[in-house]
């Protein structure tokens, strides 16, 4: 039978062949209140810090066995902060007060490292446990392995993730130092960090990155896809990060599709700004870590082929990843490492809705210790052109298009600017100038973008791209980058699948006022540019004023209300939205939904963006963006009250 005991052979059979070296936890004689691996670690340290007094070396390892107080998440974020970017150690010399960095691990050369994985690791803490597989980086316990049988049917890997979470109660001094967790039981192989749930563990599918045939994978993939020494180092330093939230900090790690899919965008970045030839790999400092052991520690073979892209000059590609599958999140860590690779270049993250301005610079400031700047929103066109020639480089900054079209001077003539534009699907479009019937000249967006950076490189992501006559993606951007499509990531479990069910209800409108609806919709597809729609505020006043009528929301209201009681409430966490055409009319969907069911106080809430010439009355339903922030997660979580979100273009 294959029991608990065989499978943690093989998973340490399998890194063996990796090229870890194998111990039994049981076999070394050791202080097991302490997890680190003491005769390891001092040598280590001072092995790839060479130069180093050991009087400093052995004051780094005392900061590290002594982290201090405070949450496991945040004493393990200081401690990740120490593994990515060095632990600064000072000393008096001379009268003098000196400071040094101590690296902990080193990235570019795998081979200075020492790799173990041990089984039955034992630690003593509030109490004693043996976790099943530990893998150790010079001394250091990084990942936490757990796994389960699947011989038993009643034992699984749900079992393993409720262990790891006793673990971190039990033994939380073994996890400061935890890069992520892996649980499996053969069948399935996750990964995930401390501050995840079970839902938020993910297989990793690939080893090469080719996303073929991954509805499911072997066990031996996320080992050798995550595990393998060079990559591993490679995830530890660039694609694991800590994002500020209440109230206490995330840990994020990234997926398979965002590793590789951000390691090619740097490489077809930096081909697209003339910093490297087709074909040829990136030359950053993690670029070693592109490689893999034989058996051998010293004996370094290349892991992957380097992709050959067709990058045209200013034309970065598109990166296409489809809703739901962590894009905003990929476009931090492809920010962080091309900081790197194109030694500080000027970052634009380019949205064309202020909403969406919002929360993309919402989510890299909550992530700006690891991008080691802070982001700034220009206010202004005028605003952004200061804050790009204050600098030559470095620089993460925030705009909407909208600024582009204040003025046609350009912003800047540098080269070392990247545009990321996110949405790129859907306004950037009109590389050459148009003429119209009656002589007009129209500018197309992408090109009054191009005159402002005439000289910056631009890349597009999307999880929509457009390929027709007139809207071509890939015709702005370059050629694709990377697809993660929805048939993927529904697979993977990243996206929620959505299911469509027709729902028609008598509004009891009349004949007149139906036809005008008709009208109406027909006057929008002969215009159904977005500046054109933009302008036809008349029309869509009208159609407004149809829908907003009081009869026409109290309809709806107590057929949505039915419906929702008798078919929805009840099924899966209850949870439901309630997409309006205007603001007016969600107000009064609020309204009307308190009307007919006044105790639904907490269970219904309106999730919109304040106007500064909103009603007074409005402020204490809509609130601030804390409080936005506030509804989302309220949202997002199963058990909270709230469970109907009212919402206008989200």
């Amino acid at each position: 039978m294959f029991n608990e005991a065989s499978y943690e052979n093989a998973v340490v059979s399998l890194l063996e062949g990796l090229g870890y070296e194998h111990k039994y936890g049981p076999d070394i004689e050791r202080d097991y209140h302490n997890p680190l691996y003491m005769d390891v670690l001092p040598e280590q340290l001072a092995a790839i810090n060479p130069g180093i007094k050991n009087a400093v070396i052995e004051e780094a390892v005392e900061k590290i066995i002594n982290i201090e107080n405070g949450i496991l998440t945040q004493r393990n974020k200081t401690f990740t902060d120490w593994l990515q970017n060095g632990l600064e150690v000072s000393y008096q010399e001379k009268g003098e007060t000196k400071t040094e960095i101590i690296s902990l691990i080193d990235f570019n050369d795998p081979s200075n490292n020492i790799f173990h994985v041990i089984n039955q690791w034992t630690y003593k803490e509030n109490s004693t446990h043996r976790p099943d597989v530990v893998v150790f980086v010079n001394g250091i316990p990084l990942v936490i392995i757990e796994l389960k049988t699947c011989m038993n049917e009643d034992v699984g890997i749900e079992n393993g993730y409720t262990q790891l979470r006793n673990y971190m109660k039990e033994i939380p001094g073994l996890f400061v130092y935890n890069a992520f967790c892996v649980i499996s039981d053969l069948t399935e192989t996750r990964a995930g960090t401390i501050s995840a749930g079970f839902d938020r563990f993910a297989a990793w599918k690939t080893v090469d990155g080719n996303y073929e045939e991954t509805k499911y994978a072997q066990y031996n993939v996320l080992f050798e896809g995550m595990l393998e020494p060079g990559r591993f180092l490679d995830i530890l330093q660039n694609f694991m990060l800590f994002s500020s939230d209440t109230p206490e900090d995330i840990k994020m790690l990234a997926g398979y599709h965002q590793y590789f899919a951000v390691r090619k965008a740097v490489e077809s970045t930096l081909q697209a700004a003339g910093l490297i030839g087709s074909g040829q790999a990136a030359k950053i400092p993690e670029n070693k870590n592109r490689q893999r052991y034989t058996k051998s520690r010293d004996d370094l073979i290349a892991a992957e082929p380097v992709p050959q892209y067709l990058a045209e000059p200013g034309k970065g590609g598109v990166f296409w990843h489809t809703q739901g599958s962590g894009k905003s999140l990929s476009m931090v860590f492809y920010a962080a490492l091309l900081s790197k690779a194109m030694e500080s270049p000027t970052i634009i993250v380019l949205t064309d809705r202020n909403n969406l301005d919002d929360q993309l610079y919402e989510q890299f400031c909550d992530c700006k210790d690891f991008l080691r700047q802070t982001p700034e929103q220009a206010e202004s066109r005028k605003d952004l052109h200061d804050l790009l020639n204050d600098r030559k480089a470095n620089g993460i900054f925030f705009s909407t298009i909208q600024k582009f079209e204040e003025s046609s001077e350009p912003l800047s003539m540098r080269g070392n600017i990247v545009v990321m534009a996110d949405e790129a699907h859907r306004s950037h479009y009109g590389l050459s100038e148009k003429i119209t019937r009656d002589g007009k000249v129209i500018t197309g967006t992408a090109r009054i973008i191009r005159d402002s950076l005439p000289n910056a490189t631009f890349i597009g992501f999307t999880g929509t791209p457009i390929a027709t006559a007139d809207k071509n993606t890939r015709e702005i951007f370059g050629n694709y980058i990377d697809i993660y499509d929805m048939t993927q990531s529904v697979e993977d479990g990243a996206t929620k699948p959505v299911y469509y069910e027709s729902r028609v209800i008598n509004l009891g409108l009349k004949e007149d006022i139906l036809k005008k609806i008709d009208e109406t919709y027909e006057l929008l597809a002969q215009n159904a540019d977005e500046k054109d729609i933009e302008k036809s505020k008349k029309e869509l006043g009208n159609m407004e004023a149809i829908l907003g009528a009081p009869e026409t929301i109290t309809d709806l209201c107590t057929d949505i209300i039915e419906h929702y009681e008798r078919y929805r409430a009840n099924i899966l966490t209850g949870k439901a939205m309630v997409v309006c055409y205007s603001r007016s009319i969600a107000m009064g969907v609020y309204r009307k939904f308190l009307e007919i069911r006044p105790t639904w106080t907490e269970k219904v809430k309106v999730v919109m963006t304040a106007g500064n010439n909103d009603p007074e009355e409005w402020h204490t339903i809509i609130g601030n963006k804390t409080y936005k922030k506030e509804l989302a997660k309220k949202f997002k979580d199963d058990n909270d009250p709230m469970k109907i979100a009212i919402v206008v273009d989200m």
